[in-house]
């Protein structure tokens, strides 16, 4: 059975904080991210609203697009966000 790995955005409330991951589990890391052991940055800036993700076919292409965004602006975050999920309404529910 293939794994698959997600790059993904996480916002906080007003959308001024963006912090960007990557995971196996996609459904599991956001719920620790939104019951706080997540990550201290999540924890520490409120950031617990998914708003953007991708799925990649094995983790060395998924650690390679998150650095990709990581090391982007923070327009072509925003851009991202945009193109996917324009409303930037949290796609937990959804998962």
């Amino acid at each position: 059975m293939a794994r698959s790995y997600y790059v993904y955005i996480l916002a906080n409330k007003y959308h001024t904080v963006l912090y960007t991951g990557v995971t196996n589990d996609l459904r599991r890391r956001v719920y620790e991210h939104k019951t706080q052991p997540g990550s201290s940055f999540t924890s520490r800036y409120r950031v617990n609203q998914l708003v953007y993700y991708e799925a990649c076919e094995d983790v060395r292409s998924a650690i390679a697009r998150e650095k990709q965004i990581k090391a982007g602006s923070r327009q072509n975050k925003i851009e991202l966000v945009i193109g996917m999920n324009p409303e930037w309404k949290d796609l937990y529910p959804e998962l």
